[in-house]
C-alpha cells in the first residue's frame, strides 16, 4: 500500500542561526531531525513504510518576524526544501512557508513556490501577531491559494504572551510549555481559528478554498454536532450551516494520533474522503503511525483513501 505522510517538519539549521531565531525549547530537542532533510530522513521514511513525506517548514517564529527578514528567511526555507524536493523528487513533496508579516509578499511567495518550485500548498502557523486568517488584511492569500488550487495547512503555533499569562501561568516551565501547545492550548486554539475563519465568511467568498488541520481535526469531530446546534444560528447571513462548510472546506490528518476512537470520531464526523495520513515527524514515530494505519478499524478501501487516495485527490500529485 503507498503511504504519503502530510505533516513532516523540517527545519534547517544554517538558516536559522545565521538568522539568530529561537527555535523554542521543544524544536531543540529535536534539532538534528528537523535539519536532516536526505539520507537519514529516507531511513525513517523506509523502517516505516512510507512513499512520500510532503515537507513543511517549523516556521511559526520566522512567520512572525519584522517583514523584510521573515521575507528573505522564508525565501531560503522554501528554497531549501526546494533542493530537497528536486534531489528527492519520488520522495518529497513541500508546503511553502509565507512570510505572514507581509501579506503582498506573502501572495508572491505563495505563487513562486506552487509555480516554479512545484510544491503543493502552503502551511501557516496559527496567528500572526494577532492576526487570524479571518482578517481582511489576510484575504489576498487566501485568495491566491483558492486561484492557484492549492490547500492551506493550519498549523498551531504557541499562543500569544498574553493569552499564556492568563491560561498558562504559575505552573512548572515544562508543564506549562506542553499544556500551552501539544499537551491542549495548541488544539482548542486551532479549532477555534478554524470556526472564525467560517463565522468571518472566509469560506462564502471563497467556496473553493481548502483548508487542512491536522491532530485528526483539532477536536472539531468530537464537538461538531455540538457546533452546529449553538454556533450555527448566530453565524447568520451564510447560505450554508457552520456544519455544511466545514464537511465542505475542511480536511483532516491523523497526525500525532495512533488510536481507533478518534480516527472512528473523525471518520463518522468528516467521512473518509476527508481524512488523510500524517506522522508529524519528528515529534511522533513514523513507525507508531503507519503500524496504527496497517491495523486501524477501517475497510480497505477507506484505508487506501487514508493512506495516500484522497491526499492524491486533493493535492493533484
Amino acid at each position: 500500500m503507498k503511504v504519503i505522510a502530510l505533516e513532516e517538519h523540517v527545519l534547517p539549521r544554517d538558516i536559522i542561526e545565521a538568522a539568530g531565531i529561537d527555535i523554542g525549547l521543544r524544536a531543540n530537542k529535536k534539532a538534528a531531525l528537523l535539519d536532516d532533510m536526505g539520507e537519514g530522513r529516507l531511513r525513517i521514511m523506509d523502517d516505516a513504510g512510507i512513499d512520500i513525506q510532503v515537507l513543511s517548514a517549523l516556521s511559526a517564529n520566522v512567520q512572525n518576524l519584522e517583514p523584510a527578514l521573515s521575507v528573505a528567511v522564508n525565501r531560503q526555507l522554501n528554497d531549501r526544501m526546494g533542493e530537497s524536493v528536486s534531489t528527492y523528487p519520488d520522495r518529497f513533496r513541500a508546503f511553502a512557508a509565507l512570510p505572514m508579516t507581509d501579506a503582498a509578499a506573502a501572495v508572491v511567495e505563495l505563487e513562486r513556490c506552487v509555480s516554479e518550485l512545484g510544491f503543493l500548498g502552503a502551511m501557516i502557523h496559527g496567528q500572526t501577531r494577532g492576526v487570524f486568517l479571518d482578517h481582511p488584511s489576510v484575504r489576498p492569500i487566501l485568495t491566491m491559494a483558492e486561484r492557484l488550487r492549492v490547500p492551506i495547512y493550519l498549523h498551531p503555533a504557541p499562543p500569544p504572551k498574553a493569552v499564556s499569562e492568563t491560561y498558562y501561568s504559575g505552573l512548572s516551565e515544562e508543564v506549562e510549555a506542553c499544556l500551552s501547545t501539544s499537551g491542549w492550548g495548541w488544539h482548542s486554539e486551532t479549532a477555534m481559528h478554524v470556526l472564525r475563519m467560517v463565522a468571518g465568511g472566509v469560506f462564502e467568498e471563497l467556496p473553493d478554498l481548502k483548508l487542512i488541520v491536522g491532530h485528526m481535526g483539532e477536536g472539531l469531530p468530537f464537538h461538531l454536532d455540538r457546533i452546529e446546534s449553538m454556533f450555527t444560528p448566530v453565524v447568520t447571513g451564510h447560505e450554508r450551516t457552520v456544519a455544511e462548510t466545514l464537511r465542505q472546506n475542511l480536511y483532516l490528518t491523523t497526525s500525532g494520533y495512533n488510536t481507533a476512537t478518534p480516527l472512528l470520531c473523525a471518520l463518522a464526523a468528516f467521512g473518509v474522503d476527508h481524512i488523510m495520513f500524517s506522522v508529524d515527524h519528528p515529534f511522533a514515530s513514523s513507525e507508531q503511525a503507519t503500524t496504527f494505519l496497517q491495523s486501524a478499524p477501517v475497510s480497505e478501501s477507506d484505508r487506501e483513501k487514508i493512506a495516500h487516495g484522497t491526499v492524491e485527490s486533493l493535492l493533484g500529485m
